[in-house]
């Protein structure tokens, strides 16, 4: 089993009890001890529960991030996602920004990615992708 960086959809899916989610990451848990995810993502979730006025769901993430790791940005990222979208390009693909510094952050830190997204992030070919929802 690989260390994992979390996308922002699973941590939803975890935060609504789905049970495939919720089994693998008490699964990674045991192997690993905490859970990683891209300052990307952190940003994504505090996006949309600042938007929803959901504070409960706030403190109750914000607990949840304390236990865990969130990788900040480098320079190494951003040069790897300015590559990943500049060929994504000349290919006539294109991915949100947000994506691929998330993916960029797999990438570079040797992590698999979990996501539901798998047709959009199966675009980048040196990504290694799983998805805990199927």
């Amino acid at each position: 089993m690989k260390p994992v960086l979390l996308d922002t959809d699973i941590i939803s899916y975890f935060f609504r009890q789905d049970k495939q989610v919720v089994k693998n990451i008490a699964n990674h848990l045991t192997h690993f001890g905490y859970l990683q995810l891209s300052v990307i993502t952190y940003y994504e979730i505090l996006n949309g529960l600042y938007y929803k006025d959901a504070f409960n769901k706030l403190v109750q993430f914000e607990t949840f991030i304390a236990l865990h790791k969130v990788i900040p940005l480098n320079r190494h990222i951003a040069k790897r996602a300015a590559l990943i979208t500049a060929n994504l390009k000349k290919g006539g693909l294109r991915i949100g920004h947000n994506d691929i510094l998330i993916a960029s952050t797999a990438i570079e830190n040797n992590l698999t990615l979990i996501s539901n997204n798998t047709k959009h992030f199966n675009r980048i070919s040196e990504l290694s992708l799983d998805n805990w929802m199927s």
